[in-house]
């Protein structure tokens, strides 16, 4: 079942012995030849095909902004922060009882702190709720596996004829850090935004068109600790 497509009566019926997937993703860089919205994607298709395999989930509607400051030097990156969409995974969490359980699953590694602090909090409370992320060998940010996942979902969606992770030049001299390491805190605190209209700093582009491991900061996803 597909919540967003069902009338509240027709959920309501059935609603006790289902359990409810969340989509959580993020809008944010993925290099040259990913989109944006690539963790919101894989983390809704691994909701559907759950709810394919299985009579008793249903899928809602996905969350397409997570905790993504680390990229924001970077154009068309959204970012909620963590303090945010702690809070909203945890007003989801309660809103949705009717339900028999609630599994939320993740498609970023950055929303990894943020929803175990979640998943503490409701579990505490009572509630039947669970968190699911990626797991195994997963390489850098928008490289292989992010790369193989999309071409796997829409193969149309990998930009053709941009740098590509088989072509890339690993080596750290291949491009400088995408965000200067004495960039203010982002997003500013009390003591950091003068003005607060200020603009983060753009993210650093390589010279070398091979090369995309610019679209770095590459931490290691899922992140580890």
């Amino acid at each position: 079942m597909i919540l967003g497509s069902a009338t509240w009566t027709e959920v309501d019926l059935v609603a006790d012995r289902l359990v409810l997937v969340v989509p959580l993703g993020a809008t944010e860089q993925h290099g040259p030849h990913l989109p944006l919205a690539t963790d919101t994607d894989v983390a809704e298709a691994v909701a559907r095909r759950a709810a394919g395999r299985r009579s008793d989930v249903v899928v809602a509607p996905a969350l397409p902004y997570g905790s993504s400051g680390e990229h924001v030097g970077f154009a068309g990156t959204l970012s909620i922060g963590q303090e945010a969409l702690e809070q909203v995974v945890l007003e989801l969490g309660r809103s949705a009882d009717a339900f028999a359980g609630v599994v939320f699953a993740s498609g970023h590694g950055g929303n990894a702190g943020p929803l175990a602090r979640a998943i503490a909090t409701l579990r505490s409370e009572g509630r039947q709720v669970a968190a699911w992320h990626p797991t195994g060998y997963v390489d850098a940010h928008a490289g292989r596996t992010e790369t193989s996942l999309v071409l796997a979902l829409d193969p149309g969606a990998v930009r053709a004829g941009a740098p590509s992770p088989a072509t890339a030049d690993p080596s750290p001299s291949s491009c400088p850090p995408s965000r200067p390491a004495a960039s203010a805190p982002w997003p500013p605190t009390a003591s950091s935004a003068t003005p607060l209209v200020r603009r983060p700093p753009r993210a650093r582009r390589c010279s070398r068109p091979s090369s995309t491991s610019c679209s770095r900061p590459s931490t290691r996803w899922p992140p580890r600790g």
